[in-house]
């Protein structure tokens, strides 16, 4: 006669062999399931930062190719993305005549991108690119405005190609200049036309332009540079974000 399969005198004897042992394997799934490794959440979430940042809604427009290899930094539902342009080739499409890279000037490809329900207004003057020359001077340059750009680019052809550039970098001018022809004019329209277009960035928008840096030709810099963003701040709440300062040299 066979075998009657008895439920409950199963469960009895399982309950009185105490707890089994796990299959191979499924220990260790556990254990990785729960342990907490912030080099491996690092590892996911800049990924995940650098996805959300470089795909753009259909109202937004799309960050260049070029853009994915930037620095970025994104707290409070606000993503900054800074790329400076070291190779001359990344000029020539805004600039196809004169090269700012040329006078000595830095140009950073920066995005903005806002993923709160509230407008957010960056204070563009306020921003600046940080610099280690050695150990006890450090410096803090100014941005360029498009009239700056063109200024030292108009003025570094009448320079001696020879003379070297020497420390503390010049404070961008704002007094009348003159000798603006149609050259200058030429060259302030390119640099206005490529440059961070406005201070305030939309809800769920995100804003592209570059920032101009002038380095006197002193691009290696760069490897000490952080692009120090201060005044960022939520316009409705009327609420300041944390400051971004986002590291160049990687």
């Amino acid at each position: 006669m066979a075998p009657v399969f008895d439920p409950h005198r199963r469960e009895q004897a399982v309950r009185g062999a105490g707890n089994l042992a796990l299959p191979p394997g499924i220990e260790g799934v556990v254990m990785r399931k729960d342990y907490y490794n912030p080099m491996r959440n690092l590892a996911i979430i800049v990924p995940f930062l650098a996805a959300l940042l470089f795909s753009s809604g259909p109202s937004a427009q799309p960050p260049q190719a070029s853009m994915k290899a930037g620095a970025v930094e994104s707290h409070e539902g606000v993503t900054i993305s800074a790329q400076p342009w070291t190779d001359a080739a990344s000029y020539k499409a805004k600039f196809p005549k004169k090269s700012p890279q040329a006078a000595g000037i830095v140009a950073i490809d920066t995005i903005i991108r806002n993923d709160t329900d509230d407008s957010m207004k960056i204070d563009l003057e306020q921003i600046r690119l940080n610099i280690t020359v050695s150990e006890d001077n450090r410096q803090a340059l100014r941005p360029l405005t498009p009239d700056d750009v063109a200024d030292v680019v108009m003025d570094a052809g009448k320079k001696d190609p020879t003379a070297s550039h020497r420390l503390p970098f010049p404070i961008p001018s704002s007094g009348p200049k003159v000798g603006r022809d149609k050259h200058w004019v030429a060259m302030q329209k390119a640099a206005a036309d490529a440059a961070v277009s406005g201070s305030v960035v939309a809800p769920h928008h995100v804003m592209q332009g570059l920032l101009y840096f002038d380095l006197q030709g002193q691009f290696d810099l760069l490897s000490t540079a952080h692009l120090y963003i201060p005044d960022v701040r939520a316009l409705e709440k009327n609420h300041p974000l944390l400051y971004f300062e986002i590291d160049l040299s990687r």
